[in-house]
């Protein structure tokens, strides 16, 4: 009889394979063991930046090859890095903070690389998504995340109507600069919805800021200038009372509506949609016949 084959030990690598490795969002005690040993044990870490990739590298005393993975440069590296992982090397993608392709760079790489039948690994951890969910109080049986909300003002008020009529907790990331902003837009787009500002997660100075989006706004202007990373959510319902809305905001709406293409039947129903009302109740705030 021939000699009995024995497998080699698992070591926690395997060649050729794309680990997707999620990294801290603030406290740097939030990187899992398994992500400590994936990035010890691969040829190559693709990162965002090498520079906040390799401190903290060296905070758990790795020593790996870096090599810079972001949005200018992603469909020239994509291509290097899936010859490296065809020739049997090992390859990290981590962003700056997080889990990689959550509004960060990374969609290419993992897209060619299940295009070329190469195994893809996931290594779960931080999300400032699910962090802000966890623990922002609202509901997450469903949910709709929108990643960075559009810098234009237009364009923002435009998107926010639209997605007020999904019924379910929205999720936005949003600059520090832009939130007074943004919070001045969610009203008059999505009346009195829930909303909560998550502000630095896991970091020093971590908090959660809750109320309606006039409440909210009135906590963040009374400081001054805003800082740190946010994460925007708005929760389902809490639209605005009956009766709360003025006969001119109702008109001006309505005219709104019909002059971007809807009947005058479309925008009263529209409208009655996004303030829970019955429709004769639109149209007697409004001031017109039914």
């Amino acid at each position: 009889m021939g000699r009995r084959l024995r497998a080699p030990p698992y070591n926690g690598r395997v060649a050729g394979t794309l680990y997707v490795v999620a990294t801290p969002i603030g406290n740097l005690a939030d990187l899992s063991f398994r992500a400590v040993e994936i990035l010890r044990s691969v040829q190559w870490i693709a990162c965002e930046d090498t520079r906040q990739t390799r401190r903290l590298l060296a905070h758990y005393g790795i020593e790996a090859r870096t090599v810079s993975y972001h949005e200018h440069n992603e469909a020239e590296r994509s291509q290097e890095l899936l010859s490296r992982l065809e020739q049997g090397e090992s390859v990290a993608l981590v962003s700056d903070a997080g889990t990689p392709l959550v509004s960060d760079p990374g969609f290419r790489l993992v897209r060619k690389a299940a295009e070329a039948g190469i195994r893809i690994s996931p290594i779960p951890g931080p999300s400032a998504l699910m962090a802000a969910l966890s623990a922002a109080g609202l509901e997450t049986d469903s949910f709709y995340f929108g990643g960075f909300l559009p810098r234009k003002p237009g364009e923002r008020r435009r998107l926010l109507e639209q997605l007020s009529r999904l019924e379910t907790t929205l999720v936005f990331y949003e600059a520090p600069h832009r939130i007074l902003e943004t919070l001045e837009d969610l009203a008059p787009a999505m009346g009195e919805r829930p909303v909560v500002v998550a502000r630095e997660l896991t970091k020093i100075h971590e908090e959660f800021l809750r109320g309606t989006p006039a409440e909210v706004l009135e906590q963040l202007r009374q400081r001054g200038a805003v800082r740190g990373e946010i994460t925007l959510l708005i929760g389902k319902g809490g639209a605005r009372p009956a009766g709360s809305a003025s006969r001119v905001d109702l008109a001006e709406e309505l005219q709104r509506l019909e002059q971007g293409g809807l009947s005058r039947m479309q925008a009263v129903k529209e409208i009655a949609r996004r303030l829970r009302l019955p429709k004769r109740e639109v149209y007697r705030l409004a001031g017109l016949k039914d």
